[in-house]
């Protein structure tokens, strides 16, 4: 069984977009603590980088983990950051205040935005309920992405050293 207690499962079949690559656009609503309005990727997008993240559901304890460690980082203050979860835009607004965090997090409860990026995962054999695999990207104010993370299997946790270094 391996050192955790339940069973890890590794992504398969994941097709993301390489370093080099344009990231694919979307409109979603972007929340904030003000409240929240569709918003284009390309809207963020200006001379400063953005680390734009893919978290699973707000809830767990994967998402808090990885949010805590962009604020304690202070990565909002280096680059821009948007996320991307699956949960719903009041939700999104507690869980951004709870947090501390002023950047804004783009709503896909439909889970589209990961699928355009292929990094879609069944959640725990649930049939019909997905989630994006956590992953991070570095974009370039053209879309380019200029560095990525995704995770292989569940609950890898990103390699915060190695992003400290892509934004800094």
């Amino acid at each position: 069984m391996g050192a955790f207690p339940f069973d890890v499962p590794e992504f398969g079949d994941l097709s993301p977009p390489e370093s080099g690559e344009k990231a694919p656009e979307f409109t979603r609503p972007l929340v904030t603590a003000e409240g929240w309005r569709d918003v284009t990727l390309s809207e963020l997008l200006d001379d400063d980088p953005l680390l734009l993240i893919f978290y699973p559901l707000n809830g767990s304890g994967k998402s808090r983990y990885t949010w805590n460690a962009v604020r304690e980082r202070g990565w909002e203050s280096a680059v821009s950051v948007a996320g991307v979860g699956i949960s719903q835009p009041f939700d999104m607004q507690s869980f951004l205040e709870s947090h501390e965090l002023s950047c804004g997090i783009f709503s896909d409860p439909a889970n589209g935005v990961a699928e355009r990026y292929g990094i879609v995962h069944d959640i725990g054999g649930m049939t019909g309920l997905e989630e994006p695999v956590p992953a991070m990207f570095l974009l370039e104010s053209d879309r380019t992405i200029r560095e990525s993370w995704i995770a292989s299997e569940w609950p890898e946790q990103p390699p915060y050293d190695r992003i400290d270094e892509w934004i800094r």
